[in-house]
């Protein structure tokens, strides 16, 4: 699919790998509606962007399921029908066991990653199909491959979204839309802030080896130029693809091991 002089829609565009797949899609001569609950985030992508009218901003929940329901009519009068819609918005939980998490802090991880991703598919869908080519891109997270203990309820939300965009690349078969999902591995942006949680990875040795946002944006611009289903994002992604098919058992006690460390230190602070 050509990215120039077609319209995106992208979530999270506020920040990290959204607003990163804003900047590179508009660098590639797209036209982009940016979706994100900050406003202030999203002016600062557009300052970033410096795209000029190729970009809007919409200031939306997508939990608010009528907000994104209005958001096709929005978008369209403004770059016309979307030609592809990136669900990159997603939050992380704070890293504690299931047995300590919230009830609450589960739902909000629930409703943001997966109910979001369904409010927007299921409220751009009609246009998709009607247009020429399009493209729908869903971003899940290695953590739905192998569990990382400390974020098994965000594992949960990120492995529906894993099987509802392989749900919907079946069911989309001999239609318009091609459908991709995106498994980024550690990537450098603020989630845990922008997610209201503490986090310190350098016990598990994962700062040194984050991907960046901008790399991260152009494996994703390149697997809609070239459409395919599964995308990887970081080395570390790539290894977990490999052990969940090889050795599914092992690798699931081998990061159980190797996060025991940041999951005992953040139940102590907060006081569990």
């Amino acid at each position: 699919m050509r990215i120039a002089d077609k319209t995106f829609v992208v979530t999270g565009a506020g920040a990290g790998i959204g607003r990163a797949v804003t900047i590179e899609l508009l660098g590639r001569g797209a036209r982009v509606a940016a979706v994100d609950l900050s406003a202030e985030g999203l002016t600062e992508t557009g300052q970033q962007a410096g795209a000029g009218e190729r970009l809007s901003t919409h200031t939306v929940d997508i939990t608010d399921r009528e907000a994104v329901l209005a958001l096709p009519t929005q978008t369209s009068r403004v770059h016309g029908p979307a030609d592809g819609i990136l669900n990159v918005a997603g939050i992380i939980q704070p890293f504690i066991h299931v047995e300590d998490l919230d009830y609450a802090d589960i739902e909000r991880v629930i409703n943001v990653n997966f109910w979001g991703t369904v409010n927007i598919v299921k409220a751009f869908l009609p246009g998709l199909k009607a247009r020429p080519e399009a493209a729908l891109v869903n971003v899940s997270s290695m953590g739905a491959l192998i569990p990382v203990p400390g974020q098994t309820a965000y594992g949960a939300s990120k492995a529906a979204v894993r099987l509802l965009t392989e749900g919907l690349y079946a069911e989309l078969q001999g239609t318009s839309v091609a459908v991709t999902e995106v498994f980024p591995g550690a990537v450098g942006t603020e989630i845990s802030k922008n997610s209201g949680v503490q986090s310190d990875t350098s016990s598990t040795g994962e700062t040194a080896r984050t991907t960046s946002p901008q790399e991260a944006a152009r494996i994703i611009a390149e697997a809609i130029e070239k459409p395919r289903l599964r995308v990887m994002i970081g080395n570390d992604a790539k290894l977990f693809d490999m052990l969940s098919r090889l050795a599914p058992q092992r690798s699931i006690a081998m990061i159980a091991n190797r996060m025991k460390g940041l999951v005992t230190a953040r139940a102590k602070e907060a006081g569990l």
